[in-house]
């Protein structure tokens, strides 16, 4: 009992440390390579949550029989815990590249396997496994480095859509640490005040100023200024996207209510990027409107960018929580529109004010005939939702003439500005 798992019978960690060892033992002895696959069921809590913990249960067992059907003789099949197992494959080729195609090999076969549907009880169930594989033979590694490399390779599978395997990469390591560490930092960059707000002009047809897109960056101690894509998202999958998120809303309302007390700039409109952690909030609204609320702006000056992946998931909330901001007299702009789903089934129904042409089809719509005919598509099935239409990425003055023949008047790009501090922003607007 102190070895074996009481629910599959299989080995239990203590002894799959136990085992483990001696084959790393063994193979520094032979030279010849072994592997481990460490095994997570794709969506078990679904099934656990749905159909109950014995049919749960009766899952695990049946894994566990088929599991035994894939390895030979003299492996070592265990259950970590919970939805976990770990196949410990010993006398694989002493070439490397040989070994990774044995252990591949047998992955596959627990992929295919795992993969044929479950009939328990009444219920037919389909599931698939996300394996994680690493090699050893040098004898350098401890067993916990090792189990490690599997269960980090395991998440690299997840990450790569599930069902699927993925062998370590001591390269992926290296970027896991890098990644801990940056998020520990940015756990401590908000109390720092090392988020800073970057300012990018939006203008019209005559290249006044409309507004700005508040871009968030990072002055980091060490690393320099650093852009969304180095942080953002490490952000959303950490969690830290929430804080850093309302960071930039508040931010941006005190920036709204300095520019309403300036006849130059009242008129302005900020856009900031909302995130899809964000918006699923149960209290999104309500927080949108406590800000504004609390630094007294017109909410018609801020306009909230999403993404058309964010809008088609739970339809009637998104719908439910636009509303409730439209009355508010909050603006939403479709950003990186095009390159999504672009249904026009979803978008009659959403109370989104603008279009953001996505600068993918502004780069080459000199020259690109498809862009062209898409640029023109959003710009029609904008005015006939009555809609505003931006175009961003606008880098020259023949990508701004083109965009005004074919009806698009507002624009946003580095042929007006480039993302600047707040202080170079109001000089370049007091300039035009």
């Amino acid at each position: 009992m102190a070895f074996y798992d009481p629910l599959t019978g299989l080995p239990n960690r203590r002894l799959l440390l136990d085992r483990l060892n001696h084959a790393i033992e063994a193979s520094a002895r032979s030279g010849k390579e072994g592997a481990v696959l460490y095994i997570d069921l794709d969506d078990f809590k679904t099934i656990n949550d749905t159909l109950g913990h014995d049919l749960g249960d009766h899952l695990l067992k049946e894994v566990a029989v088929r599991l035994a059907a894939c390895v030979r003789k003299g492996d070592t099949i265990a259950r970590m815990g919970g939805d976990e197992f770990v196949l410990v494959l010993e006398d694989l080729n002493e070439q490397i590249v040989e070994a990774a195609a044995q252990a591949v090999a047998i992955a596959d076969k627990v992929l295919s396997t795992l993969n044929s549907p479950y009939q328990l009880g009444q219920h037919e169930i389909f599931n698939s496994p996300s394996i994680g594989a690493t090699l050893f033979v040098d004898g350098r590694r401890t067993i916990d480095e090792i189990l490690k490399q599997a269960d980090i390779a395991m998440y690299q599978a997840k990450k790569a859509g599930r069902n699927t395997v993925r062998f370590f990469d001591p390269q992926m390591q290296i970027n896991i640490n890098a990644r801990a560490a940056l998020e520990t930092e940015m756990r401590h960059a908000l109390d720092a005040e090392q988020f800073r707000l970057y300012y990018q002009i939006q203008v019209d047809s005559d290249a006044q100023p409309l507004g700005a897109e508040a871009l968030i960056r990072w002055q980091h101690p060490a690393r320099g200024l650093l852009s969304p894509d180095q942080f953002i998202p490490l952000a959303e999958e950490s969690g830290l996207i929430l804080p850093i998120g309302q960071w930039v809303l508040d931010m941006a309302c005190k920036q709204l209510q300095l520019w309403e007390r300036d006849p130059v700039t009242r008129e302005l409109a900020l856009s900031i990027n909302v995130s899809a952690k964000q918006f699923r909030q149960a209290n999104f609204a309500e927080r949108i409107q406590a800000t504004i609320h609390r630094h007294g702006i017109n909410p018609r000056k801020l306009k909230l960018e999403l993404t058309e992946s964010m809008l088609i998931e739970e339809v009637e909330d998104t719908i439910s929580k636009m509303l409730v901001l439209k009355h508010y007299g909050v603006r939403f702009s479709l950003d990186d529109f095009g390159t999504g789903y672009s249904s026009l089934q979803y978008l009659k129904r959403l109370p989104i004010d603008q279009l953001k042409i996505d600068q993918s089809f502004i780069r080459d719509i000199e020259t690109d005939s498809s862009d062209q005919a898409i640029v023109s598509t959003i710009i029609a099935m904008a005015k006939s939702l009555d809609l505003s239409v931006i175009a961003e990425g606008v880098e020259t003055e023949i990508q701004r003439r083109r965009l005004l023949r074919k009806g698009c008047a507002n624009y946003q790009g580095y042929l007006f500005g480039k993302p600047v501090p707040i202080g170079e922003f109001e000089t370049l607007v007091r300039q035009r």
